[in-house]
Protein backbone atom coordinates (compact mmCIF):
# COMPACT_ATOMS: atom_id res chain seq x y z
CA UNK A 1 0.00 0.00 0.00
CA UNK A 2 1.35 3.40 -0.97
CA UNK A 3 2.36 5.40 2.14
CA UNK A 4 1.38 8.74 0.63
CA UNK A 5 -2.10 7.38 0.06
CA UNK A 6 -2.20 6.11 3.63
CA UNK A 7 -1.55 9.63 4.91
CA UNK A 8 -4.17 11.28 2.74
CA UNK A 9 -6.93 8.68 2.76
CA UNK A 10 -10.41 10.07 2.20
CA UNK A 11 -9.47 13.61 3.17
CA UNK A 12 -6.87 16.26 2.50
CA UNK A 13 -4.31 15.37 5.18
CA UNK A 14 -1.18 17.34 4.36
CA UNK A 15 2.34 15.97 4.72
CA UNK A 16 4.93 17.73 6.88
CA UNK A 17 7.21 18.62 3.97
CA UNK A 18 4.35 20.49 2.27
CA UNK A 19 3.88 22.99 5.11
CA UNK A 20 5.11 26.56 5.48
CA UNK A 21 6.88 25.96 8.81
CA UNK A 22 7.17 29.62 9.90
CA UNK A 23 3.47 30.25 9.32
CA UNK A 24 2.65 26.90 10.92
CA UNK A 25 4.37 27.79 14.21
CA UNK A 26 3.27 31.44 14.40
CA UNK A 27 -0.38 30.87 13.51
CA UNK A 28 -0.44 27.66 15.54
CA UNK A 29 0.68 29.46 18.71
CA UNK A 30 -2.24 31.87 18.45
CA UNK A 31 -4.75 29.20 17.47
CA UNK A 32 -3.89 26.81 20.29
CA UNK A 33 -3.77 29.64 22.83
CA UNK A 34 -7.37 30.42 21.95
CA UNK A 35 -8.42 26.80 22.41
CA UNK A 36 -6.58 26.67 25.76
CA UNK A 37 -8.44 29.78 26.99
CA UNK A 38 -11.77 28.17 26.12
CA UNK A 39 -11.13 24.77 27.73
CA UNK A 40 -8.77 25.50 30.63
CA UNK A 41 -11.52 25.55 33.34
CA UNK A 42 -12.23 21.86 32.66
CA UNK A 43 -8.64 21.02 33.67
CA UNK A 44 -8.99 23.00 36.91
CA UNK A 45 -12.17 21.13 37.86
CA UNK A 46 -10.67 17.73 36.96
CA UNK A 47 -7.54 18.40 39.04
CA UNK A 48 -9.52 19.50 42.10
CA UNK A 49 -11.69 16.39 42.00
CA UNK A 50 -8.63 14.15 41.77
CA UNK A 51 -6.97 15.61 44.88
CA UNK A 52 -10.12 15.94 47.00
CA UNK A 53 -10.16 14.04 50.28
CA UNK A 54 -13.08 11.89 51.41
CA UNK A 55 -14.16 14.72 53.74
CA UNK A 56 -14.29 17.35 50.98
CA UNK A 57 -17.57 19.22 50.62
CA UNK A 58 -17.23 19.43 46.84
CA UNK A 59 -18.00 15.94 45.59
CA UNK A 60 -18.68 16.57 41.91
CA UNK A 61 -17.78 18.89 39.06
CA UNK A 62 -20.77 21.19 39.55
CA UNK A 63 -20.03 21.77 43.24
CA UNK A 64 -16.38 22.55 42.41
CA UNK A 65 -17.48 25.11 39.81
CA UNK A 66 -20.01 26.67 42.20
CA UNK A 67 -17.41 26.89 44.95
CA UNK A 68 -14.84 28.56 42.72
CA UNK A 69 -17.33 31.05 41.28
CA UNK A 70 -18.67 31.87 44.75
CA UNK A 71 -15.27 32.52 46.33
CA UNK A 72 -13.22 33.87 43.41
CA UNK A 73 -15.49 34.47 40.47
CA UNK A 74 -14.44 33.57 36.92
CA UNK A 75 -10.68 34.09 37.67
CA UNK A 76 -10.90 31.07 39.98
CA UNK A 77 -11.51 28.86 36.94
CA UNK A 78 -8.22 30.09 35.46
CA UNK A 79 -5.84 29.41 38.33
CA UNK A 80 -2.37 28.69 36.95
CA UNK A 81 -3.35 29.75 33.44
CA UNK A 82 -0.43 32.16 33.00
CA UNK A 83 2.06 29.42 33.84
CA UNK A 84 0.43 26.94 31.48
CA UNK A 85 0.23 29.30 28.52
CA UNK A 86 3.88 30.31 28.97
CA UNK A 87 5.09 26.73 28.83
CA UNK A 88 2.51 25.45 26.37
CA UNK A 89 3.99 27.23 23.36
CA UNK A 90 7.47 25.59 23.41
CA UNK A 91 5.92 22.26 24.44
CA UNK A 92 3.51 22.34 21.49
CA UNK A 93 6.27 23.30 19.06
CA UNK A 94 8.26 20.25 20.19
CA UNK A 95 5.15 18.05 20.10
CA UNK A 96 3.92 19.09 16.65
CA UNK A 97 7.36 18.87 15.04
CA UNK A 98 8.13 15.41 16.42
CA UNK A 99 4.56 14.21 15.73
CA UNK A 100 4.65 15.02 12.03
CA UNK A 101 8.21 13.91 11.35
CA UNK A 102 7.78 10.65 13.29
CA UNK A 103 4.45 9.92 11.59
CA UNK A 104 6.06 10.13 8.14
CA UNK A 105 8.92 7.85 9.23
CA UNK A 106 6.53 5.37 10.87
CA UNK A 107 4.37 5.04 7.76
CA UNK A 108 7.48 4.27 5.70
CA UNK A 109 8.72 1.78 8.30
CA UNK A 110 5.53 -0.32 8.43
CA UNK A 111 4.69 -0.08 4.71
CA UNK A 112 6.39 -3.43 3.82
CA UNK A 113 4.14 -5.32 6.25
CA UNK A 114 1.03 -4.70 4.10
CA UNK A 115 -1.30 -4.07 7.04
CA UNK A 116 -4.85 -2.90 6.39
CA UNK A 117 -5.20 0.86 6.11
CA UNK A 118 -6.87 1.39 9.54
CA UNK A 119 -4.19 -0.80 11.18
CA UNK A 120 -1.41 1.03 9.37
CA UNK A 121 -2.85 4.39 10.48
CA UNK A 122 -3.25 3.18 14.08
CA UNK A 123 0.34 1.96 14.33
CA UNK A 124 1.95 4.98 12.65
CA UNK A 125 -0.15 7.51 14.56
CA UNK A 126 0.35 5.65 17.83
CA UNK A 127 4.15 5.59 17.43
CA UNK A 128 4.14 9.29 16.51
CA UNK A 129 1.88 10.21 19.42
CA UNK A 130 3.99 8.37 21.99
CA UNK A 131 7.30 9.70 20.65
CA UNK A 132 6.16 13.32 20.50
CA UNK A 133 4.76 13.08 24.03
CA UNK A 134 8.08 11.72 25.34
CA UNK A 135 9.97 14.66 23.82
CA UNK A 136 7.55 17.30 25.09
CA UNK A 137 7.43 15.98 28.70
CA UNK A 138 10.78 17.65 29.53
CA UNK A 139 9.08 21.03 29.11
CA UNK A 140 5.57 20.07 30.10
CA UNK A 141 6.10 18.35 33.47
CA UNK A 142 7.51 21.38 35.38
CA UNK A 143 4.67 23.51 33.96
CA UNK A 144 2.18 20.82 34.97
CA UNK A 145 3.54 20.62 38.52
CA UNK A 146 3.44 24.40 39.05
CA UNK A 147 0.05 24.95 37.43
CA UNK A 148 -1.61 22.10 39.36
CA UNK A 149 -0.34 23.47 42.66
CA UNK A 150 -1.92 26.79 41.71
CA UNK A 151 -5.16 25.06 40.69
CA UNK A 152 -5.62 23.44 44.12
CA UNK A 153 -4.08 26.08 46.41
CA UNK A 154 -6.18 26.54 49.54
CA UNK A 155 -8.31 23.53 48.61
CA UNK A 156 -8.52 20.52 50.98
CA UNK A 157 -5.62 21.89 53.07
CA UNK A 158 -3.22 22.65 50.20
CA UNK A 159 -0.79 25.56 50.57
CA UNK A 160 -1.38 29.00 49.06
CA UNK A 161 1.03 30.78 46.71
CA UNK A 162 1.42 34.25 45.26
CA UNK A 163 1.95 32.95 41.71
CA UNK A 164 3.82 30.51 39.51
CA UNK A 165 7.26 31.91 40.36
CA UNK A 166 6.50 31.54 44.07
CA UNK A 167 5.62 27.87 43.54
CA UNK A 168 8.80 27.24 41.54
CA UNK A 169 10.97 29.05 44.08
CA UNK A 170 9.58 27.05 47.01
CA UNK A 171 9.88 23.76 45.14
CA UNK A 172 13.50 24.47 44.24
CA UNK A 173 14.26 25.47 47.82
CA UNK A 174 12.71 22.34 49.36
CA UNK A 175 13.46 19.68 46.73
CA UNK A 176 15.85 21.15 44.20
CA UNK A 177 15.26 20.61 40.49
CA UNK A 178 13.67 17.24 41.29
CA UNK A 179 10.75 19.11 42.82
CA UNK A 180 9.80 20.51 39.43
CA UNK A 181 9.88 17.00 37.97
CA UNK A 182 7.85 15.33 40.69
CA UNK A 183 5.76 12.60 39.09
CA UNK A 184 7.87 12.71 35.91
CA UNK A 185 7.92 8.94 35.61
CA UNK A 186 4.16 8.72 36.05
CA UNK A 187 3.67 11.63 33.66
CA UNK A 188 5.61 9.73 31.01
CA UNK A 189 3.64 6.56 31.87
CA UNK A 190 0.36 8.52 31.68
CA UNK A 191 0.76 10.96 28.82
CA UNK A 192 2.87 8.88 26.45
CA UNK A 193 0.49 5.89 26.36
CA UNK A 194 -2.43 8.33 26.42
CA UNK A 195 -0.99 10.19 23.44
CA UNK A 196 -0.28 6.90 21.68
CA UNK A 197 -3.82 5.60 22.31
CA UNK A 198 -5.37 8.95 21.33
CA UNK A 199 -3.53 9.28 18.03
CA UNK A 200 -3.89 5.59 17.20
CA UNK A 201 -7.65 5.73 17.87
CA UNK A 202 -7.97 8.96 15.92
CA UNK A 203 -6.05 7.66 12.90
CA UNK A 204 -7.82 4.30 12.68
CA UNK A 205 -11.33 5.59 13.47
CA UNK A 206 -11.07 8.12 10.65
CA UNK A 207 -10.19 5.39 8.17
CA UNK A 208 -13.16 3.28 9.33
CA UNK A 209 -15.50 6.27 9.05
CA UNK A 210 -14.25 7.18 5.57
CA UNK A 211 -14.70 3.59 4.42
CA UNK A 212 -18.19 3.51 5.96
CA UNK A 213 -19.04 6.66 3.98
CA UNK A 214 -17.73 4.99 0.84
CA UNK A 215 -14.67 7.17 0.22
CA UNK A 216 -11.48 5.55 -1.03
CA UNK A 217 -13.33 2.82 -2.90
CA UNK A 218 -14.10 2.39 -6.58
CA UNK A 219 -17.66 3.50 -5.81
CA UNK A 220 -16.67 6.89 -4.46
CA UNK A 221 -13.36 8.41 -5.47
CA UNK A 222 -14.50 12.06 -5.42
CA UNK A 223 -13.17 14.37 -2.71
CA UNK A 224 -15.49 14.99 0.26
CA UNK A 225 -16.86 18.46 0.92
CA UNK A 226 -15.20 20.55 3.70
CA UNK A 227 -18.02 20.04 6.23
CA UNK A 228 -17.84 16.26 5.83
CA UNK A 229 -14.10 16.44 6.49
CA UNK A 230 -14.67 18.48 9.68
CA UNK A 231 -17.44 16.12 10.87
CA UNK A 232 -15.28 13.03 10.36
CA UNK A 233 -12.31 14.64 12.12
CA UNK A 234 -14.51 15.73 15.05
CA UNK A 235 -16.00 12.23 15.37
CA UNK A 236 -12.50 10.75 15.32
CA UNK A 237 -11.48 13.17 18.09
CA UNK A 238 -14.43 12.17 20.29
CA UNK A 239 -13.73 8.45 19.80
CA UNK A 240 -10.04 8.98 20.59
CA UNK A 241 -10.82 11.01 23.72
CA UNK A 242 -13.25 8.39 24.99
CA UNK A 243 -10.80 5.52 24.59
CA UNK A 244 -7.79 7.39 26.00
CA UNK A 245 -9.61 8.79 29.06
CA UNK A 246 -10.97 5.40 30.11
CA UNK A 247 -7.56 3.73 29.81
CA UNK A 248 -5.34 6.37 31.43
CA UNK A 249 -7.45 8.04 34.18
CA UNK A 250 -6.10 5.83 37.04
CA UNK A 251 -2.48 6.80 36.29
CA UNK A 252 -3.48 10.44 35.87
CA UNK A 253 -5.15 10.47 39.30
CA UNK A 254 -2.04 9.04 40.99
CA UNK A 255 0.26 11.43 39.11
CA UNK A 256 -1.83 14.49 40.04
CA UNK A 257 -1.85 13.59 43.71
CA UNK A 258 1.92 13.10 43.74
CA UNK A 259 2.50 16.45 42.04
CA UNK A 260 0.32 18.62 44.30
CA UNK A 261 1.20 17.22 47.74
CA UNK A 262 3.29 19.40 50.02
CA UNK A 263 6.89 18.73 51.05
CA UNK A 264 5.88 17.94 54.63
CA UNK A 265 3.46 15.14 53.68
CA UNK A 266 5.20 13.59 50.70
CA UNK A 267 3.99 10.11 49.80
CA UNK A 268 5.19 7.46 47.41
CA UNK A 269 3.12 6.22 44.50
CA UNK A 270 2.42 3.03 46.44
CA UNK A 271 1.13 5.00 49.44
CA UNK A 272 -1.10 7.08 47.17
CA UNK A 273 -2.54 3.89 45.67
CA UNK A 274 -3.24 2.41 49.13
CA UNK A 275 -4.87 5.62 50.32
CA UNK A 276 -7.14 5.79 47.28
CA UNK A 277 -8.23 2.17 47.81
CA UNK A 278 -8.91 2.78 51.53
CA UNK A 279 -10.92 5.95 50.85
CA UNK A 280 -12.97 4.91 47.83
CA UNK A 281 -12.04 1.40 46.79
CA UNK A 282 -10.98 0.78 43.21
CA UNK A 283 -13.37 3.47 41.97
CA UNK A 284 -11.05 5.99 43.63
CA UNK A 285 -8.68 5.59 40.69
CA UNK A 286 -11.41 6.99 38.46
CA UNK A 287 -11.92 10.19 40.41
CA UNK A 288 -12.53 12.98 37.96
CA UNK A 289 -13.29 10.53 35.13
CA UNK A 290 -16.26 12.63 34.01
CA UNK A 291 -14.30 15.88 33.71
CA UNK A 292 -11.29 13.99 32.31
CA UNK A 293 -13.52 12.39 29.68
CA UNK A 294 -15.00 15.79 28.82
CA UNK A 295 -11.53 17.34 28.96
CA UNK A 296 -9.87 14.79 26.67
CA UNK A 297 -12.81 14.68 24.26
CA UNK A 298 -13.25 18.47 24.17
CA UNK A 299 -9.52 19.22 24.13
CA UNK A 300 -8.82 16.47 21.65
CA UNK A 301 -11.62 17.35 19.28
CA UNK A 302 -10.96 21.09 19.46
CA UNK A 303 -7.22 20.64 19.11
CA UNK A 304 -7.44 18.22 16.20
CA UNK A 305 -9.89 20.44 14.32
CA UNK A 306 -7.62 23.43 14.96
CA UNK A 307 -4.59 21.35 14.00
CA UNK A 308 -6.06 20.04 10.75
CA UNK A 309 -7.29 23.55 9.89
CA UNK A 310 -3.82 24.93 10.67
CA UNK A 311 -2.21 22.41 8.30
CA UNK A 312 -4.61 23.34 5.50
CA UNK A 313 -4.03 27.02 6.19
CA UNK A 314 -0.24 26.64 6.11
CA UNK A 315 -0.02 24.31 3.11
CA UNK A 316 2.30 25.56 0.38
CA UNK A 317 0.72 26.48 -2.94
CA UNK A 318 2.14 23.44 -4.71
CA UNK A 319 0.31 20.94 -2.48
Amino acid sequence: MDSSRSQSFGQTEINWDKLDKTKFYVVGAGLFTGVTVALYPVSVVKTRLQVATKDSVEKNAFSVIRGLLRTEGVPGLYRGFGTVITGAIPARVIFMTSLETTKVAAFKMIEPFNFSEPTQAAIANGIAGMTSSLFSQAVFVPIDVVSQKLMVQGYSGHAKYSGGLDVARKLLKSDGIRGLYRGFGLSVMTYSPSSAVWWASYGSSQRFIWRFLGYGTEHKESAPDPWTVVLVQATGGIVAGSVASCITTPLDTIKTRLQVMGHEKRETARQVVKKLIVEDGWKGFYRGLGPRFVSMSAWGTSMILAYEYLKRLCAKDDV
